[in-house]
């Protein structure tokens, strides 16, 4: 009973943490997504703010070079400070990524919600912890926690989001020391989310066959579409290590990157011919516009559509403009997916699902986050071909990937 009581404390502690830092991080999520939704629509309304994506982007970046100072190390420093908590996650971390993110899918950056959304989590986290002067082993179990309720609330998938924050730190390990805090944190963040009336994409898929039914045919061009998905993330991966460091190399001064970066863009606009490869890639200002929700039921993506996404999103990012890159990995995989499905004569929704998670778990190596990530969005009953194209792509994307601060088991 004497050993009892104390344990009973710490736990009922260490719930009142999780569950204030979750509702915060969540909150936080909802305001994102609302703010993203509107200076997406701000955008559509005034194509033109393409042309002024140079002088937002030496606002970025001459805000991180005045202000930035340790917060541009981004989700590699919250890594970093994961596996060996040090002078910390900066209090600026969390309104330097919303406003760098918000200014760059306003003049028409190619760029996600994932980056924002796992900082904002770590540095809300890193707040908590310092105010309650935690040692370093607690410093980094809510460190986690921060990461999988930012992940978990801004996709809406909280086991996906657990999963995520224990698996990317070390490639081919999963820390499962803090899954319990994790868990808890990611479902209480999804769930604030979802309270301030913040809804998320759906996408329909059917399902293919029964556990004890499996196409063999089927699962051979998910076997086949699942290499072309691990190339594609491992080429995503080098294109953007190699023209970041081009960047650095060519373009000392941080704040001018950007600036480049934003003529680069125009450039791509006007070779593209089109506007719709942009900004995060889920909504359209037409019915016609190339989103990701249309890889999973048209049958009028254009094959270069995935090349194109690719290309805007890695100079976006090299370039030193904000935001993350995991949904736009989502929409490079899901237009692979569609363009695969009519090559192979398989199932497109089905096959834009497989690219949408299989190329994240290449760029990620989170194999099993992916996997979960799914069956969260599309229902289990596609699991086994969900699993199979991610660890298959995982497989074939190489150890290196968009996170330079994973280590290696």
């Amino acid at each position: 009973m004497k050993r009892l009581f104390p344990r009973l404390q710490t736990t009922l502690g260490w719930t009142i943490v999780l569950l204030m830092m979750a509702v915060a991080v969540g909150s936080a999520s909802a305001f994102f997504l609302w703010a993203l939704d509107a200076v997406t629509r701000v955008r559509f309304s005034y194509p033109g703010l393409l042309f002024l994506l140079p002088i937002g982007g030496l606002f970025v970046g001459a805000l991180y070079q005045i202000y930035g100072k340790s917060a541009s190390g981004g989700n590699n420093l919250l890594i970093d400070e994961i596996h060996q908590p040090g002078a910390g996650v900066p209090k600026r971390m969390a309104p330097l990524i919303l406003i760098g993110t918000l200014v760059t899918h306003l003049f028409g950056g190619s760029a996600g919600r994932e980056g924002t959304a796992l900082q904002m989590g770590g540095g809300i986290a890193a707040t908590f912890a310092r105010i309650l002067k935690l040692d370093a082993a607690h410093v980094r179990i809510l460190l986690m926690a921060g990461v999988a309720a930012g992940f978990g609330s801004i996709f809406g998938t909280p086991v996906a989001g657990a999963v995520f924050a224990l698996e990317v730190l070390i490639v081919g390990r999963v820390q499962y020391d803090a899954l319990i805090p994790c868990f808890f944190a990611a479902v209480l963040a999804d769930w604030t989310c979802r309270m301030w009336g913040i809804g998320h994409t759906h996408y329909q898929v059917d399902v293919q066959a029964a556990a004890s039914a499996i196409d063999f045919r089927l699962m051979g061009k998910v076997v086949l579409a699942a290499v072309a998905f691990g190339l594609a993330s491992r080429l995503f991966s080098t294109l953007s290590h190699r023209l970041g460091d081009a960047f650095k190399t060519y373009i000392p001064r941080p704040e001018f990157r950007p600036v480049v970066g934003g003529f680069l863009i125009i450039g791509l606009f006007f070779l593209a011919g089109t506007g719709d490869y942009m900004g995060l890639g889920v909504l359209g200002n037409r019915p016609d516009a190339i989103t990701l929700p249309a890889m999973f039921t048209s049958t009028d993506i254009p094959v270069s559509a995935w090349a194109w996404k690719l290309l805007f999103t890695v100079v976006t990012l090299s370039a030193g403009f904000k935001g993350g890159e995991v949904t736009p990995l989502f929409f490079i995989g899901a237009a692979l997916g569609n363009t695969l499905a009519f090559a192979l004569g398989a199932p497109v929704d089905l096959f834009a699902a497989l690219g949408f998670v299989a190329i994240f778990a290449g760029a990620t190596n989170t194999p099993l986050a992916s996997t979960f990530l799914g069956m969260e969005l599309f229902g289990a009953g596609n699991g086994l071909y969900i699993a199979t194209a991610c660890i298959i792509a995982f497989r074939c994307s190489g150890s290196r990937g968009i996170y330079t601060a994973q280590r290696l088991s």
